[in-house]
């Protein structure tokens, strides 16, 4: 995807954001791919240019507080551009990231994903499979962090199986 040429694609989209310490500004480019890219079914072929810095607070200027980064990632979609303009594969873009976090990341590090000896068979996709029923009976009942719904749960074993058992997902 980096042959292609993205020096002669227009920016479609373009987004500037502050958080997490610095500001990040993204330019997306999508172009319409030819058949036999390598990808059964690709209509698109994106790239997105990251470049963020550090938001300079009272301190000293410093080499490190200057520095500018900047990251180049490659995409493909199989939605033609009339059905999927750039902003909104820059949102969904985006959006992939809250997936990320409110799944994979509380699957992997909270419940300890990584860490699990199931290896084969069907125990890795049934783990999962209960991974995630915990996880969306804890969101259901209202709870935001899983951790700690998890630590309230250990300490009161009662209240976690009448949130199993019960239909009244407002327990907290």
């Amino acid at each position: 995807m980096t042959t292609l040429p993205w020096k002669d694609v227009p920016v479609g989209h373009t987004t500037t954001g502050r958080g997490h310490g610095r500001i990040e500004t993204r330019t997306l480019k999508a172009v319409t791919v030819p058949a036999g890219l390598g990808f059964p079914h690709a209509a698109q072929a994106i790239q997105i240019t990251r470049t963020s810095r550090p938001i300079n607070t009272n301190k000293k200027k410093t080499e490190s507080t200057r520095r500018q980064r900047r990251e180049t990632v490659y995409a493909i979609y199989t939605l033609p551009a009339h059905d999927a303009l750039p902003a909104e594969l820059a949102t969904w873009i985006r959006g992939h990231w809250s997936i990320e976090n409110r799944l994979h990341w509380v699957r992997d590090v909270t419940l300890g994903e990584d860490l699990h000896q199931a290896r084969t068979g069907s125990g890795p996709q049934v783990m999962a499979a209960l991974r995630n029923l915990v996880i969306s009976i804890l969101r259901f009942a209202g709870f935001t962090n899983i951790a700690r719904a998890l630590r309230h749960h250990a300490r009161h074993p009662d209240q976690a199986i009448t949130l199993v058992t019960s239909t009244n997902t407002t327990l907290q």
